[in-house]
Parts: C-alpha cells; structure tokens; sequence
C-alpha cells in the first residue's frame, strides 16, 4: 500500500470521526428544539424559536400568553427532567458494564431501582405526597445498595461476582415487597397510582423536581466523568489494576456509589425507566469503541438524545400518555436482541 493511499485512509477516517463529533454535539440541542413545538398543543416552530429569542433580545410578542407558558412551565422543565434521566441512567449503564466486566449489566444490577420502587410504593400507599414519594424512593434505593454492598463483602474486598449475586438476591426481596404493597393496596385508588408510578412517566415533572434531584444526578456524573478513564484501568482486571498502583476497592465504591446515587434520584423523577442504561452504552461502543475516555461522554449525549424522542412518542403519538417505561422496553428489547446477533465474536471492554 502506498503511503499516498495511507494518508488518504487517515484523512477519511479523521473526516468521519469530526463528523460524528459535530453530530453527537448537535444532536441533543436539535431534539430539545424539536420537543418543544411536539404536543397535543400545537405551536408551530416559527413561534417557538421567537419566544425563545424574546428572552435574550426583544422581539414584540405576537403570540399566545399561554404558548409561552406551555413552553417554559410544562415542556422545558420536562425535556430538561427527560435529558438528564437518560444521561444518568446511560452513563451508570456503561461504568457498571466496565466495571463488571458484563454486557448485560444495567444501572438496575445492584437492586437500586428495586428499593426505589418500593419505597415509592409504601409511601404511595401511606403518605401520598409527591415530595415524600421521591424522599421514600430515594431512601429506598440507597438502603437497597447498602444491603447488597453489605452482603458481598467478604473480609475486606468485596468481589464482583458476589456484588452481582448480592444484587440479584437484593432485587428479588425489594420486588416481592413491593409485589406485598400492591396486594393490599386500594384497587380503586392506591393500586393505580403505585403501578402507573413503577411504569415509569414524567408525566408529573416539574421545575421543583429539576431543583430537588438534578443535583444528585449531575454530581454524579461529574465524578464518573472525571474517573472515567480509571475504568479502562479497572476492566482489565483488579490485579493488573492494583499493579498500577490503582486502589481497586476504593475505585469501585466510588463508582458503585455515583451510579447508585444517579439512579435513585432518576427512579425518583420518573419512576423506573428500563433499557436505557442497558442499551445505549452499547450503541456507543458502535460509534467510538470500547475506550470509556469517549465512551462516557457519548453515552451520556446518545442517552439524553434517545430518551427525550421516546417520551415525545409517549406524549403524542395517541390521546393519552404511553408510560415511557413500557416504549424504552418496546424499542430496546429487540435492538439489544439485534446487538447480540451482530456481536457473534463478543464485547469488547
């Protein structure tokens, strides 16, 4: 191969990865243009860029009062609410995937989601307040990762296997609680509320819920974004870690911890929402490989991208809302099972 034909390669191959970059930087701002003029209020997209623009310049308002309103109290605040629970569940999705050495890993593993479930539906059936609801699911899916964390350790490590297991064996328990919960809730007035809660909607998002738990998630983030290349570290083995001087269960508490704090206060503003953190990391490693420097930051972008399109879907394709747990399930079943199939030779981590 001539060197002229190399530098060709290395020029194409360079154009296609700018490329993608621009994309993946456009994507998500586009979607959330998109998702504003999206509803069964109809407001055209002329209109919501200039509402848009009469915030930073003045423009003569020729429309509606209640447009406005419809845009910065209802759809804003839930779009902004959509992004960051797919970022955070997308990002805990693909550090336990790297950290677990396992394709089949979501952000779900440890049993968060399960305690978060069922503090949310105790609290649905006692308190029935939102705020307490959240308080209670968050607590609930704290309480679940201690256990599992509690239960896995042996000695002073605590090995992956057995976090695996622990959690598993966490999951079940909390699901067969929350499963006690239904079964002596109110048919007429309780049972609803606690099953439509666990389907998972941002039907009840607010500016106040972004205020409460957007922090929570964005710390977290942070940190998995600042560590990130520790997990490439940590995937190769805990011994060849600890060869590098890297105090591996040090690094895994860290991660287990943010992961399990982002997806608590996710489970709390939108209920449980599956898939997510299972599927995207993998479209990521399809548009950037398995290198988590890149791998972080594309999934958190893919993540916050993707489900802000399905709960558009959910909130207009028919009269009533679709709970977005039940769409992310449609659509990341049969993706994953296409993933598996294209992946004959394996993961690469």
């Amino acid at each position: 191969m001539s060197v002229r034909t190399k530098e060709s390669k290395l020029l194409r191959k360079k154009i296609f990865s700018n490329s993608i970059n621009i994309f993946l930087l456009l994507l998500p701002f586009v979607i959330l243009i998109f998702s504003m003029f999206v509803g069964r209020y109809i407001i055209s997209p002329i209109v919501v860029i200039k509402i848009f623009l009469s915030k930073i310049i003045y423009i003569e308002p020729t429309w509606h009062p209640t447009m406005e309103s419809v845009i910065f109290d209802v759809r804003l605040p839930r779009a902004l609410a959509t992004m960051l629970v797919g970022a955070g569940l997308s990002v805990s999705g693909a550090s336990f995937q790297g950290l677990f050495k396992n394709p089949l890993v979501s952000p779900q593993i440890l049993g968060v989601s399960a305690g978060a479930g069922f503090g949310a539906a105790i609290a649905l059936l006692l308190l029935n307040k939102l705020i307490l609801v959240q308080i209670c699911a968050f607590a609930g899916g704290i309480i679940a990762v201690a256990f599992t964390y509690k239960v896995s350790k042996i000695y002073k490590t605590t090995p992956l296997l057995m976090l695996v297991l622990s959690g598993m064996v966490t999951a079940a328990l909390f699901s067969a609680l929350t499963s006690l919960i239904k079964y002596v809730a109110d048919p007429l007035n309780k049972l609803p509320a606690i099953v439509f809660w666990l389907m998972g909607s941002f039907n009840a998002v607010s500016k106040s819920d972004i205020i409460f738990l957007g922090p929570f998630i964005i710390i977290g983030l942070t940190i998995l974004i600042l560590i990130r290349w520790r997990i490439n570290v940590l995937s190769l083995g805990e011994e060849e870690a600890r060869s590098m001087g890297i105090n591996t269960e040090q690094l895994k508490f860290i991660i287990i911890s943010s992961a399990t704090i982002i997806t608590a206060a996710c489970v709390c503003m939108s209920g449980i929402i599956g898939w997510v953190g299972l599927v995207i990391p993998h479209v990521g490693r399809i548009l950037v490989g398995p290198d988590h420097k890149k791998l972080i930051p594309v999934s958190l972008i893919l993540g916050a991208s993707y489900l802000l399109i399905v709960d558009d879907i959910a909130r207009s394709v028919i009269s009533t809302e679709i709970p977005i747990g039940i769409l992310t399930a449609i659509l990341g079943a049969p993706f994953f099972a296409y993933l598996i199939r294209k992946s004959k030779s394996g993961w690469n981590y």
